[in-house]
C-alpha cells in the first residue's frame, strides 16, 4: 500500500496562490488509503480547489507522491478536462462531437464568439465566462449541446443564446 510522504511545506509553496488550498489538497492526500493508481484523482481534486492546475500544483503533486514532474504534466496536457490556465467564473462548454456539429454546433460556437467577444479556449475581458469547445458530452440524443459549468442545455439554438448567457450574468 503505497502512503502519501510528508514533505516539508515550512517554505512558502507558491507566492500566488494561497496556502490554505495547498493544505486543503494536502489534507485530502494524505487521507487516501493508498496513492497507487490515483493522480488523475488527486489532479481532479486538486483543479477543483485551484480551479486550474499551475505549474506549481503540478510539481506539488508530484513531490507529494514522489513521481516526476514530467509525469504529472503528461498527464494534464493529455486529458483535455485539466487546464493550466485559469478559468473565467464559468464554463461555457459546446460539444463538438459529431451529432452535435451535424445538427449545427458550430453556428452555435460562432454565435457565442461573437456575443462573448473571445475565442474558443479563452476567458472574457470581464473574467465571467471561458469558452470551450469539447469533444463529446454524452448527450448526442439532446444534440446540440451547450454546457455551463455543470448544467446542461440540450438542443440549444442560436436564439437561445442570449437567455443562456444572461442567466449566469445576474
Amino acid at each position: 500500500m503505497t502512503k502519501p510522504q510528508t514533505i516539508s511545506v515550512t517554505k512558502p509553496i507558491s507566492k500566488d496562490l494561497p496556502r490554505e488550498k495547498f493544505d486543503e489538497l494536502e489534507e485530502f492526500i494524505d487521507n487516501m488509503e493508498t496513492t497507487k493508481g490515483a493522480l488523475i484523482g488527486i489532479l481532479h481534486k486538486a483543479q477543483n480547489i485551484f480551479g486550474y492546475l499551475p505549474r506549481d500544483v503540478q510539481l506539488y503533486i508530484a513531490r507529494k507522491l514522489g513521481i516526476p514532474g514530467a509525469e504529472v504534466f503528461g498527464v494534464v496536457s493529455f486529458y483535455s478536462y485539466f487546464t493550466t490556465k485559469p478559468g473565467g467564473k464559468h464554463t461555457i462548454s459546446v460539444c463538438m462531437g459529431t451529432a452535435c456539429f451535424v445538427r449545427g454546433a458550430d453556428k452555435v460556437i460562432e454565435r457565442l464568439k461573437e456575443k462573448l467577444n473571445v475565442e474558443s479556449n479563452e476567458i472574457t475581458e470581464d473574467g465571467l465566462f471561458n469558452l470551450k469547445d469539447v469533444r463529446c458530452v454524452g448527450a448526442c440524443g439532446l444534440a446540440p449541446v451547450v454546457m455551463v459549468d455543470d448544467k446542461v442545455f440540450g438542443r440549444v439554438k442560436e436564439e437561445d443564446l442570449d437567455d443562456i448567457i444572461n442567466t449566469y450574468r445576474k
